[in-house]
């Protein structure tokens, strides 16, 4: 098996291995594929990129190929210089068989892979094929490999470093310009073609140029010559190349200005060490380079497993280069988060590494205060920084369940970044500036962003979906479906995003559902603002709206249950939709709107009702079935809200419609009288003379009498539309009204039951009686309509017969038969017409106007009425003959009843039984006790009054002006000097 891995990897190595030489670069293996991802933990595939050097560009005049054969040049001299042993060079042919190394590669160490979190490669298999039997050669000769650096390129750089190694015995690598030393000892027959030399040429001039002239370790003088000198042999060798050789003149100048400005220090001393090499950004580009070598060829996201001895022999290049540990620490993290991003994002362990190495730049930064160093610092980590920035502010298009530990380093990796640079601050600036955290502010910048991006994708996505209308009510299901989308969004967010972004933010997951909350609640200010009336539609996005802010707020507090403040931060930073509220206000202007509109159609319609009782067969108004109607109506409409606050709103309903109702009924009854319109005033007493019949007490006051009570029932709106049938339809109409009243009671609980609303209980129980103004209007007005009817009838209707006609002159030949045949015909109409709940009502009624009718025509009949002792059986008899009308031989009203009402006539009846003398005795009795004593001299005159009683005053004294005898006469001329003539 492992032969078979060790084929498939290096499958140009057949056969003997120890004559076959290494193809330059190595050949990359076709991967075989991968098995499929789990269904969920989809990984996305990212399209390859590049990030722009955070050390600088230097051009296309210098090529990555030619940093990348510079510093080998660089690290082959290194390692000849610092070695124990001087620089030899072994041909392929005499190199070991790899089979020798396996006991050595099994000793290497991974300190540095170990520390950095990098997963480890077999590239121990691959040295064997290119291996040494020494283990620095073994190390160098890969990375020989790793830099795609040719064995005859490598061949010809140790050839030429043994010719400097002659002439400078003992001499360091910083104490010369490699480059320049180069020059002098290569010929172009050192290279295949002239064209290869030349080629070459023309890379370490321009080598010469970036290092001394475009970025020198110090900065250059205008005045400088040397300069000026070096860039014109540049140009010139560049456009013809130069003769190289040690002692040639043009050799001898150019080393001469090189080494002139190679030497150079910042305190005007001329250096033992050469500067060519160190300045900024060209050694980070050359190491750069170095540090690449250690990916491996096939496997371009895995590092090396001899990371540890690659890193130790680059480590000699550090005095050329100007490198230090703090440089190396910024130069490979930035490597390793650069081969991350351009392969695609694939490997987890490259950003984790990275991570780890930004660790130790923090650590670096902040005990460093070299403004060239933290100018690179500043540079990286902000190409860092805005690469992480990119994804994280908004991360919820980059991440998934299936990538979440990316999602992880690549949270740390920026929030450290910002971190670092937030701390290179000067101590004055820091001194000033108020304490920061900066990992929660970067986290909370990033929820917040992510949030509102996702937000405006849910809100695009569902808008999409509506066709485009000018109409608002076309949104309303926008909102709805927007609403359950934000609450999915929320959910994930607290189950994928939140836990990872708890790490640096306490209340990750709360930050985001106020953040969800805000977006949502500007949507849903926007539509309540436009919101003219309430539609099932708008009671959609309400109860939407409501039903994801409880969700929202849920998770914000169960985020937030074990800080400090219990999550009030985050709940400030959600201040309530106020669904409900906007609903229940809604509902009551719809409410208020369809009670206005039935008052107001009340208004109208009632003035238009005729009261026909032709209009339908119940003789009931139309516009009182309208009415109900619409009532009606407007509780099914109501309830079919799909609105919480049913039973809340129940009153605020009720009572408008209550008083709609009770308006109704004001309006129904307004203009049809009541029992005092119709009854006449009392006239002035007078006396009777005797024996005469037709100038008795009364006789001018009989057209007075019948003046104003013409007057009065005048006052009403008349016969056409308060006759007595239209009477009997109000009286009906009110009937009804006042029935369904506990109809729509009944409907009201019903609707409630089903709803199911756990309050009904309480609310039925504190609701008390429903509809109170309307059904106590009905009580009040079916009394004053049977009132109004009855007195009518008997006192506008009937008045010919029987305040024109009863005991008229005579009392023996003027009977009540004549008004009780007419009155039965009342009756008989009355019957007829009114509904069978109010006729005794109405009868009744008109069995009290009756008796009061044939008491007036007794106690106040006018001038023509006057009466003897033995008219007094006349009476009684007419009295039990009306009596027997209502009584009907059983079938009319209760004789109990009748009883009853009839006590007041029975009680007056007998006065006229009565001989004047007793009548005159029981007068002055009763007035004395009411008037007491001081009425013993002078009696005085009773007020009149219409509350007859056998033992009031005034009753007896009316008694004694209808008398018709001389003592009677006398009396009352006697003792109150009543005029016989008014």
């Amino acid at each position: 098996m492992a032969q078979i891995i060790r084929d498939r990897v290096f499958g140009s190595f057949g056969g003997s291995r120890r004559h076959n030489k290494l193809p330059i670069p190595i050949p990359i293996p076709k991967p075989e594929p991968e098995p499929e991802p789990e269904p969920d933990r989809v990984m996305p595939v990212y399209p390859v990129e590049d990030l722009p050097n955070p050390f600088g560009e230097l051009g296309r005049e210098i090529s990555d190929s030619d940093l990348r054969e510079t510093v080998y040049e660089i690290l082959v001299g290194a390692c000849r210089s610092s070695g124990p042993k001087p620089l030899t060079y072994t041909p392929q042919s005499e190199k070991p068989d790899r089979s020798s190394l396996s006991s050595l590669q099994r000793s290497l160490t991974s300190s540095a892979k170990a520390a950095l979190g990098l997963k480890q490669t077999a590239s121990s298999k691959r040295l064997g094929t290119v291996g040494s039997s020494k283990r620095t050669g073994s190390v160098f000769e890969l990375m020989r490999v790793q830099m795609r650096v040719s064995e005859q390129t490598d061949t010809r750089i140790r050839r030429a470093l043994l010719r400097v190694a002659a002439g400078q015995l003992g001499r360091k690598i910083e104490c010369m310009v490699l480059p320049l030393e180069l020059l002098q000892h290569f010929r172009s027959l050192d290279f295949g073609t002239q064209q290869e030399y030349e080629a070459w040429q023309r890379r370490n001039l321009k080598v010469l140029e970036a290092g001394l002239l475009v970025y020198p370790h110090m900065p250059l003088d205008r005045k400088d010559t040397a300069a000026q000198q070096l860039r014109k042999i540049i140009r010139g060798a560049l456009e013809k190349p130069m003769e190289a050789g040690k002692n040639t003149e043009t050799m001898q100048v150019l080393r001469s200005v090189v080494m002139s400005l190679a030497c150079r220090s910042f305190d005007g001393s001329v250096s033992d060490v050469c500067h060519w090499a160190d300045g900024f950004p060209l050694n980070l580009r050359l190491y750069q380079k170095l540090l690449e070598s250690c990916f491996d060829l096939n496997e371009q996201t895995s590092i090396i497993e001899e990371l540890d001895e690659v890193l130790e022999v680059m480590k000699k290049t550090w005095v050329v280069l100007g490198i230090n540990q703090i440089l190396h620490n910024l130069c490979f993290a930035w490597v390793l988060f650069h081969r991350y991003v351009t392969t695609g994002q694939v490997d987890n362990d490259l950003l984790s590494a990275s991570n780890n190495l930004l660790a130790e730049v923090q650590q670096d930064a902040n005990a460093t205060k070299d403004p060239a160093y933290l100018k690179i610092v500043s540079s990286t980590l902000n190409a860092i920084l805005s690469w992480t920035e990119k994804r994280l502010l908004a991360y919820r298009k980059c991440f998934n369940s299936g990538n979440i530990e990316v999602m992880q380093n690549i949270v740390s990796l920026g929030v450290l970044s910002a971190k670092v640079l937030a701390e290179d601050i000067s101590q004055e600036r820091r001194r000033k500036k108020k304490e920061v955290d900066v990992p929660h502010d970067r986290v909370d910048s990033y929820i917040r962003s992510s949030i509102r991006t996702a937000f405006a994708q849910k809100l695009e996505k569902v808008g999409s979906n509506k066709r485009p209308s000018k109409s608002h009510n076309n949104h309303v299901p926008t909102l709805s479906v927007l609403a359950i989308e934000v609450s999915e969004l929320a959910f994930s967010e607290k189950d994928i995003f939140g836990p990872v972004l708890k790490r640096w933010h306490p209340f990750a997951t709360g930050v985001a559902m106020a953040t969800l909350h805000s977006c949502y609640g500007d949507e849903l200010k926007q539509f309540v603002d436009r919101i003219s009336e309430l539609t099932p539609d708008t009671v959609q996005v309400l109860r939407a709206a409501d039903k994801l802010e409880k969700d929202l707020v849920q998770i914000a507090v169960e985020d937030s249950v074990d800080s400090e403040d219990g999550g009030k931060s985050i709940i400030q930073e959600m201040p309530p939709y106020e669904a409900e509220a906007v609903m229940a206000e809604l509902a009551k202007d719809w409410i208020r709107t369809r009670v206005d509109r039935l008052k107001e159609w009340v208004d109208r319609n009632v003035q238009l009702e005729v009261w026909n009782p032709q209009a339908n067969k119940e003789r009931i108004a139309p516009s009182a079935v309208e009415v109900l109607r619409i009532i009606d109506d407007t509780l099914e409409a109501f309830f079919m809200l799909p609105i919480p606050m049913h039973p809340g709103l129940i009153p605020e309903l009720k009572s408008g419609l209550d008083r709609c109702l009770q308006y109704y009924v004001s309006k129904a009854k307004t203009g049809c009288g009541t029992r005092v319109t119709f009854i006449p005033s009392m006239p002035a007493l007078t006396r009777c003379s005797a024996g005469s019949k037709f100038h008795g007490v009364f006789k001018k006051e009989r057209s007075h009498i019948n003046q104003r009570r013409k007057a009065q029932v005048g006052s009403t709106n008349g016969d056409s539309l308060c006759g007595i049938p239209q009477l009997c339809v109000r009286i009906n109409t009110l009937q009804l009204i006042r029935g369904e009243l506990g109809v729509f009671e009944k409907r009201i609980f019903a609707h409630l039951g089903n709803l199911g609303s756990t309050q009904k209980g309480d609310f039925v129980n504190g609701m008390g009686k429903m509809f109170e103004l309307s059904a106590s209007a009905c009580v009040e007005g079916i009394h004053q309509l049977c009132e109004a009817t009855a007195y009518k009838v008997v006192f506008h209707e009937l008045s010919h017969v029987l305040w024109d006609g009863l005991y008229n002159v005579d009392a023996s030949s003027c009977r009540i038969e004549p008004f009780l045949q007419e009155l039965e015909q009342f009756l008989e109409i009355i019957s007829s017409a009114v509904h069978d709940r109010v006729r005794t009502r109405v009868i009744t009624d008109l069995m009290k106007a009756s008796f009061d009718g044939f008491l007036m025509v007794l106690l106040a009949g006018g001038p023509s009425r006057s009466f003897t002792q033995r008219d007094a059986d006349i009476m009684e008899e007419d009295f039990k003959f009306l009596t027997d009308l209502f009584w009907s031989n059983g079938d009319g009203l209760p004789a109990d009843l009748i009883d009853k009402l009839s006590t007041t006539v029975k009680d007056i009846l007998p006065l006229y039984h009565t001989d004047t003398n007793s009548l005159i005795e029981r007068f002055k009795r009763v007035t004395l006790e009411n008037y007491g004593s001081s009425a013993r001299s002078n009696l005085p005159l009773p007020p009149t009054s219409d509350k007859w009683n056998s033992n009031d005053p005034n009753t007896l004294l009316r008694v004694l002006c209808h008398r018709n005898d001389e003592t009677a006469a006398k009396f009352l001329k006697k003792t109150y000097n009543l005029p016989k003539k008014l």
